[in-house]
């Protein structure tokens, strides 16, 4: 490997570096039923907040609510995917490398 070779590989691996670091302080919030419930999600699938406005709160169809629940958390997941592809996509110069 010929120096210039080595400059841009170390310049890829910093890169690398800070878009995973980017991607690990990403908060990305999932939502469902119109906005009644919402979960936010960091950048490594950690819950940091679930928000349910009152009216959904129903003790007599507590089924609905959890398939909001799931619904939300599918949708914050798709974002920091989403975001994670893209940020990784933009410090490789979308360069394919494997397994990432």
């Amino acid at each position: 490997m010929n120096p210039n070779q080595m400059r841009q590989l170390q310049k890829l691996q910093a890169e690398m570096q800070k878009a995973q670091a980017d991607i690990q302080n990403a908060t990305a919030e999932g939502t469902a039923g119109g906005g009644v419930v919402t979960v936010a999600i960091t950048g490594d699938f950690s819950v940091t907040k679930v928000t349910l406005k009152p009216e959904v709160v129903d003790p007599d169809d507590v089924e609905t609510l959890e398939d909001l629940l799931v619904v939300a958390f599918a949708d914050a997941h798709k974002k920091i995917e989403e975001f994670a592809a893209q940020r990784m996509s933009a410090a490789t110069g979308g360069l394919r490398i494997p397994g990432m």
